[in-house]
């Protein structure tokens, strides 16, 4: 026979029954424990472990300040909440986010990064209170890298150039390799005998090398993954004189023109134009960037603070973002976001896609050939200089003669 619950006796088993899985999943939330403090991280790449550092400190019950940390830089992530058992580390600029399950003394998850087509997943561990990069031998290095080196990355069908900088210590290693377009960043690892790894990870770069010395110390042959998929053979030559096409000479205006114009919508919609009168007998300097660009960052990183500082003295940056879409509903939060991050009091506009398209934004320029290209118009409205790429901290005494140079220039347009 079929028994019939009374209508109250089964509204007040329901309550109980409401209340008892919100205070099992309460329960859940609430004795799940982080530990705060230094962790290493790995994500794992198709060329064996990639490690960072993390520091990870706690806001509130469920909110965490996470901090990347590769060599000297401490690279900080976007609040990080932990829901039940699960650690949420999001970076919105780069699309990208880390989602861990925090076990015993352990975090175990994934790393996955919204791509222009796909989604990379990667593997993600950590372990806390680790302080070293690459575990390490006894075996001593054989060689020391410190210094400059010709660098040639291959792959199937091209080569590019660039100029390695390390500093060895002993074991310890750091260092960046220069490009016309960019550096690669805060790298950080080891050596030992006549091999050494190096890695860097920003929330939008995964990048790890290993590489071997020659016997004498004056050549090297490496490997180089980059995401999920990436991979290039490299090899370097030690020189003390090695060296990049002059940054001020690898993007150019096309013959005939003198100046630049574009009017483009900021994130309300508001069109921003160079004709604008607050951009009239000043010194312009025009950033041309992608939120999803860590270079740009960096550069930004520099710029932000020194508009606040000498904003009064004549001078106007506008940013020219170029993002993953034209569609202003979903690129214009992005580069809001970008601005308050850093702090930027200057108009940022969208511009274009960072494709192939993206010149036809700028016709005035042969060719937008990297991130961050910077360009410096005079009082009179000419274009007197354009800076591709930027060398940023992570390069060490690069950075530092970049900024020594921009200020002498920016301090010459100003006076004239």
């Amino acid at each position: 026979m079929k028994q019939i619950i009374p209508t109250f006796c089964l509204a007040v088993w329901m309550a109980l029954l409401i209340s008892s899985c919100q205070t099992r999943q309460n329960d859940q939330t609430t004795s799940t424990e982080l530990k705060t403090g230094t962790w290493r991280g790995v994500i794992k790449s198709p060329g064996g472990e990639l490690p960072f550092g993390l520091d990870i400190s706690k806001k509130d019950d469920s909110t965490y300040q996470v901090y990347v940390i590769n060599s000297t830089e401490r690279l900080k992530m976007d609040d990080a909440i932990l829901r039940n058992d699960s650690l949420h580390i999001p970076m919105r600029l780069f699309d990208a986010e880390i989602i861990a399950h925090v076990g015993d003394s352990v975090l175990t998850g994934y790393y996955t990064k919204q791509s222009s087509n796909r989604i990379v997943k990667m593997d993600f561990s950590a372990q806390p209170g680790v302080t070293y990069r690459f575990a390490t031998t006894s075996e001593a290095p054989k060689t020391n890298i410190t210094g400059k080196w010709d660098v040639y990355f291959y792959g199937d069908s091209d080569t590019s150039q660039a100029v390695g900088v390390f500093n060895q210590n002993g074991a310890e290693l750091t260092g960046s390799f220069l490009t016309p377009t960019g550096d690669y960043r805060y790298l950080a690892g080891s050596a030992q005998g006549n091999t050494f790894q190096l890695s860097t990870f920003d929330g939008s770069h995964v990048y790890l090398f290993k590489g071997t010395t020659a016997d004498k110390g004056n050549e090297i042959t490496g490997e180089f993954w980059s995401g999920d998929r990436g991979y290039r053979k490299w090899k370097a030559i030690k020189n003390e004189k090695a060296a990049l096409p002059d940054a001020n000479t690898y993007t150019l205006l096309k013959k005939g023109y003198s100046t630049i114009d574009f009017t483009f919508p900021d994130p309300t919609g508001k069109n921003i134009s160079f004709q604008d009168p607050k951009y009239k007998n000043k010194v312009v300097i025009v950033q041309i960037l992608g939120s999803w660009c860590p270079n740009c960052m960096d550069e930004t990183n520099f710029l932000a603070p020194w508009y606040k500082k000498n904003k009064d003295r004549g001078v106007e940056i506008v940013g020219l973002a170029f993002e993953k879409s034209n569609d202003l509903k979903v690129s214009g939060p992005k580069i809001e976001r970008m601005k308050q991050r850093f702090g930027m009091e200057y108009d940022v506009a969208l511009a274009g896609v960072n494709d192939s398209t993206a010149s036809k934004s700028l016709p005035m320029l042969e060719k937008i050939k990297g991130y961050p290209t910077t360009i410096f118009i005079d009082k009179k409205g000419k274009v007197r200089r354009i800076h591709t790429g930027f060398n940023g901290p992570g390069t060490g005494k690069y950075y530092d003669e970049f900024v020594e140079d921009f200020t002498l220039f920016t301090d010459k347009l100003l006076a004239e």
